[in-house]
């Protein structure tokens, strides 16, 4: 400091040079306030984090059971064509022996050729859903990926408000809110102190030339803030912090509603496909079978007509193809009810429910 230009010599008496330290030392506790804003919005993003990972499960799990969903409809569609070409041929015998209109044997080909075009139809579908499955697994999965197998799902689980419990205590995305409301009161706390003035200390050391040798001087500063524009800045940081914090509150009870209600929903999803499943197998589709064999039978003696018998075996694939899709139904409704609890409820892989889930 005092130096002449353009040569930078030190100016007799007060040319000098200085070196100065100076910081701010928060009051009030800010310091420990900031520091908790911090580190409650760090804990709400890892906690976003993990229900991330959870929704990419769900997704996939998603996308794996409409695979097998499709899967399952071609192999249930190529076992009917069998059937049909089996039919077709009963037909074209009795026709060749005059037991038989000529129109029942074109109507049994073309629906042989109906379904060989629903069989086509459905292989491009099962190369769209392991193009989808591919993606959220970032791999590439092609015709020679095994078909997808279904895991031993539950036979039961908790009550739903049980569900809704573990959910509403456990799913890292209630956690994040959880912790924003915290860093959001934190938040208020800090802006209402504000207005508490902070103090700066400093120290400073200079040195110049003297006649006989160096001169070595030494300052201490101590200094204040003064919230003169506390109207345009730390009065308004109030209202913000309030009204953050007042958001962060309803967006948790918002998210906590929307917790229930898909529990709720995935809950009733589980219920409906576990008892339609029952229903199709014990009654729906044995039914269905007998009605297919025994207009197979009256067909061959002449007791129904084609129509009949095509009509029975139609319904068959329909049902059949009907579970398969409550079965990939069930599937998704777990994986919906893990990704809202952030918790599994059975081993997927060994088809064993996960210890200490009841």
């Amino acid at each position: 400091m005092n130096r002449e230009l353009p040569g930078l010599a030190q100016m007799d008496p007060l040319g000098m040079t200085q070196l100065q330290v100076m910081q701010m030392l928060p009051t009030a506790g800010k310091l420990g306030l900031s520091a908790t804003v911090a580190r409650t919005r760090a804990t709400a993003e890892a906690f976003r984090a993990r229900d991330l990972r959870w929704e990419v499960r769900a997704a996939v799990a998603a996308a794996f059971y409409e695979l097998y969903r499709v899967e399952r409809a071609v192999s249930i569609a190529r076992e009917t064509r069998l059937l049909l070409e089996n039919v077709s041929a009963v037909a074209d015998a009795m026709y060749r022996v005059g037991e038989a209109p000529q129109a029942d044997v074109l109507k049994a080909r073309v629906e042989v050729a109906r379904m060989t075009e629903e069989i086509t139809v459905m292989e491009a579908m099962r190369r769209v859903a392991l193009a989808r499955l591919g993606g959220l697994l970032d791999r590439s999965l092609g015709d020679s990926t095994p078909p997808a197998a279904l895991p031993t799902f539950p036979t039961s689980l908790p009550t739903q408000p049980e569900l809704e419990d573990i959910a509403l205590q456990g799913r890292p995305m209630l956690l994040a809110g959880d912790a924003e409301v915290a860093a959001a009161e934190a938040a208020r706390r800090l802006a209402y102190r504000e207005l508490i003035p902070d103090v700066e200390l400093g120290l400073q050391y200079g040195q110049r030339a003297g006649a006989t040798g160096p001169e070595r001087m030494g300052s201490l500063m101590l200094g204040t803030s003064v919230p003169i524009f506390a109207r345009q800045r730390q009065l308004p940081m109030r209202a913000e912090a309030e009204a953050m914090r007042a958001m962060a509150v309803a967006d948790l009870t918002a998210m906590r509603a929307e917790t229930r209600a898909r529990i709720g929903a995935a809950y009733a999803e589980w219920q409906r496909a576990r008892n339609l499943q029952t229903l199709y197998r014990s009654t729906v589709l044995p039914q269905a079978r007998a009605a297919v064999e025994a207009a197979l039978a009256s067909y061959r003696v002449g007791g129904v007509n084609l129509m009949t018998l095509l009509d029975n075996q139609v319904t068959v694939n329909r049902y059949e193809q009907e579970l398969a899709a409550i079965e990939a139904m069930e599937g998704v409704a777990l994986a919906e009810l893990e990704m809202l609890m952030g918790r599994e409820l059975f081993d997927a892989a060994g088809g064993r429910e996960t210890p200490g889930d009841r």
